[in-house]
């Protein structure tokens, strides 16, 4: 059992990341495509990853095995350039140290990582970038679909019950116990944050226990499987990508939410989303006990505003 300990200003310090990360992403698809668990539903997209991943790529099972893999390869970051960028300047002591931790002796390309070599640099970046075309790129807009979903399910159970209620809801088998969060894992282990914080991120491609990215400079990050625990597709579609935004809110609050751009009446709201007043006044009445938009009162009208989740909720999920 993992064990994460608040202190009572904790709980004020936990983010959701608002994207996914694409070489957080990569990094455990790739870990995953050396799993053997799963065969029923991960098998066929094993062999798909297997076949299409080119000879650059070769080099990245020095580094990464089927439950581990050193944490300097995945920096969280919302795009891929910049991520590259991050593992460019990984510094040559916290090379050591990752590599360190694998359960393999290091080949001579992972030494010449290690010792800053240019060559060996150039290809990591090389397998990295023609890996991320191999294995996601065309499953990517399914990923972010699926974040935005998770992003928005847990930003309205904070709002509605709290966060550490949100929390408990994160993940199967999780509980919140006398400020502790408890989270099924392989090895029994605590952690406390003490006011450092903590960041989360959803994987859709991970189906084991969630992971911990501890870095003594920066918020504790738990990387937790999501989703239906099946592979995105990999395959590109033509169709446009559906509005998680309103499978989770339904179609009518949702187009009221991303209509409140700015401050509009009732009778606004209903001649633009195509509603009838009544309908409307629920619709709004249920966002604003969600806490996604607030209601004033202005001679015989009333006006709705977004409220800063509403407004955060609508950028992390656009249209």
């Amino acid at each position: 059992m993992l064990r994460i300990h608040f202190s009572p200003g904790d709980f004020a310090r936990v983010r959701f990341l608002a994207r996914p990360a694409p070489l957080v992403e990569l990094k455990l698809s790739l870990m995953m495509s050396r799993r053997r668990d799963s065969a029923l539903l991960f098998g066929r997209w094993r062999r798909d990853v297997g076949h299409s991943l080119p000879a650059s790529t070769r080099p990245l099972w020095d580094l990464l095995q089927p439950h581990r893999g050193p944490a300097f390869l995945d920096p969280v970051s919302g795009d891929l350039e910049e991520g590259l960028e991050l593992v460019r300047g990984t510094p040559g002591p916290v090379v050591r140290s990752d590599v360190a931790t694998l359960e393999q002796p290091p080949t001579p390309w992972v030494r010449a990582l290690m010792a800053q070599d240019t060559h060996a640099w150039d290809l990591l970046d090389r397998g990295l970038r023609d890996a991320y075309q191999s294995v996601l790129a065309t499953s990517w807009s399914t990923v972010r679909e699926r974040h935005a979903a998770e992003f928005t399910r847990f930003a309205l159970t904070s709002a509605e019950h709290g966060v550490g209620p949100a929390l408990a809801a994160l993940t199967a088998g999780a509980r919140l116990h006398d400020a502790a969060w408890h989270l099924p894992a392989s090895r029994d282990r605590d952690l406390h944050l003490a006011g450092r914080g903590l960041t989360l991120l959803p994987t859709f491609h991970w189906t084991h226990e969630p992971l911990i990215g501890a870095r003594p400079d920066r918020p504790l990050l738990l990387v937790y499987p999501a989703g239906p625990g099946l592979p995105p597709p990999r395959t590109a579609t033509a169709t446009p990508p559906a509005d998680a935004l309103a499978d989770v809110l339904g179609p009518s609050r949702a187009r009221i939410l991303r209509l409140l751009d700015h401050p509009r009446t009732t009778t606004e709201l209903a001649a633009q989303a195509h509603l009838s007043l009544p309908t409307t006044s629920s619709h709004s009445a249920a966002l604003r006990r969600a806490g996604l938009i607030t209601t004033t009162r202005e001679g015989r009208s009333v006006q709705h505003t977004r409220t800063d989740l509403g407004r955060m909720l609508t950028e992390a999920v656009p249209a």
